[in-house]
């Protein structure tokens, strides 16, 4: 599976998402786009993370931004999660980790002593033609959107 590198085109996925429709990145094509995976939906990180990218979700479209969520979690889950925290942006499911792969997010992490394969925490900044050109990974959420929003405005 290629992984992506700083610079290079992503290469074109798509994955179903919440209000009932299929994303891809060749669709996004003219717009950035931050992507952000997260381990899991409800759960008290993914939350904070998700209601930091809602509280600065305007200043996002102002640049011409689109957010994108990525976990394992269903559409049905995301649609619930969404719902529940008001999330002005999409969620993508991807169940088969295609896209957790390409962007190799899918590390051995230790769960209550229990050795677990599962989505580090990583956000990827994507420009306005397909090309990546920032990344976070293993990323502690306070003070990250504010981050990733600064580097936004720079590109």
């Amino acid at each position: 599976m290629s992984t992506v590198k700083i610079d290079k085109p992503v290469p074109d996925f798509e994955l179903p998402a919440t209000g009932d429709q299929t994303i891809s990145l060749s669709g996004l094509k003219g717009k950035k786009v931050v992507l952000y995976f997260y381990p899991k939906d409800s759960t008290p990180g993914c939350t904070r993370e998700g209601q930091d990218f809602r509280d600065l979700y305007e200043q996002f479209e102002a640049l011409n931004t689109v957010i994108l969520g990525v976990s394992r979690d269903s559409v049905k889950s995301h649609e619930n999660f969404k719902a529940k925290q008001e999330f002005p942006f999409d969620l993508l499911s991807d169940k088969e980790e295609t896209l957790c792969g390409i962007f190799d997010v899918i590390k051995e992490k230790n769960m209550y002593g229990r050795k677990v394969m599962g989505i580090v925490r990583s956000t990827f900044l994507i420009d306005e033609e397909g090309v990546l050109r920032q990344e976070w990974r293993k990323v502690k959420v306070p003070g990250h959107v504010a981050e990733v929003l600064e580097a936004v405005k720079e590109l």
